[in-house]
């Protein structure tokens, strides 16, 4: 690759991550280059942008903003904040792993990122025994509501797949960057697999491996079947039907105001999906990530190093 184009990329990714008014180490966004950065010495691709005043730097910190001290000192509270999060990790992450039919938890979200804001949550993303989602997810949801009084601050659970639907249908550098920021912390093998049918990503972010320490709690996948034989075949199969059906009806009731398409973007239901993301968040960066990249006069052609 040219020096122009390692530049741009660098610029697409500090404006990614300037969304979030989060500034990256000049070794985290080496990182998120990957393999077609190795071998080379980057610090004139750094030195140009910063000379050209295209970023900032305080410290080994970068942003697309002036003000990036402030952002710096915000990103140290947030990751001591992150730090306090993770002590609570272990307990949620047996306790997710208890329930019949999850199959492996991974948390997404701010905290898989090393931060966490003040009104942030703990983001599972949850992977279930085919054609279960919908059981496993309806008695994690009751046990939230009826236990946790419906807080989401340490059990925010929006996005289940099954283990027949592993790859992510939205590909774009906000799924991008979810994707290969998961931190699984039970039955990691299942995120191996889920890796593969991701490898989508590769174009975006080569050979990245998330930096964040990873020795959390971490279940082993023990048997459930004395549990989950309980819902033989054919009753389980029923069951699971009705609870999708159940839940669909209401979100389609409460979420009236979307159109179809918002719909199965933000609440997207199937036998092997549910995903709860009402705020349309998605979009909301994305677009936030054009109009960044419009200023920088660089227009969003997908991945990086396509």
């Amino acid at each position: 690759m040219s020096n122009s184009q390692i530049n741009t990329a660098i610029l697409k990714i500090v404006a990614y991550f300037d969304i979030f008014n989060h500034p990256l180490k000049k070794e985290e966004i080496k990182g998120l280059l990957g393999v077609r950065a190795n071998d080379r010495n980057l610090s004139e691709n750094f030195e140009t942008l910063l000379n050209q005043q295209l970023l900032f730097i305080e410290r080994e910190f970068i942003s697309l903003q002036m003000s990036v001290e402030k952002l710096v000192n915000k990103r140290t509270e947030k990751e001591q904040r992150a730090r306090l999060y993770l002590k609570k990790l272990p307990f949620y992450t047996k306790l997710i792993s208890s329930f019949p039919f999850v199959r492996g938890v991974a948390i997404s979200g701010s905290l898989s990122k090393g931060v966490m804001h003040k009104k942030g949550d703990i983001d599972y993303f949850i992977v279930t025994a085919k054609n279960r989602l919908w059981i496993c997810r309806t008695l994690l949801i009751l046990f939230k509501k009826t236990f946790l009084l419906n807080s989401r601050k340490y059990f925010c659970l929006n996005y289940f797949v099954d283990e027949d639907n592993l790859e992510i249908k939205d590909k774009n550098i906000f799924t991008a960057i979810e994707v290969t920021h998961l931190i699984p912390v039970f039955n990691s093998s299942i995120f191996e697999t889920f890796r593969i049918k991701n490898n989508w990503t590769e174009k975006y972010f080569p050979q990245f491996s998330n930096p964040i320490n990873k020795k959390f709690y971490k279940a082993r996948l023990e048997s459930k079947k004395p549990i989950e034989r309980l819902l033989s075949p054919n009753f389980g199969e029923k069951l699971d039907l009705f609870f999708m059906r159940l839940t669909v009806k209401r979100w389609a009731k409460k979420f009236g105001n979307f159109d179809a398409e918002k719909f199965e973007l933000t609440m997207r239901s199937n036998r092997g999906i549910s995903k709860h993301h009402p705020s349309d968040f998605q979009s909301k960066v994305l677009t936030a990530y054009e109009e960044r990249l419009e200023k920088l006069n660089l227009t969003d052609e997908g991945p990086f190093f396509a």
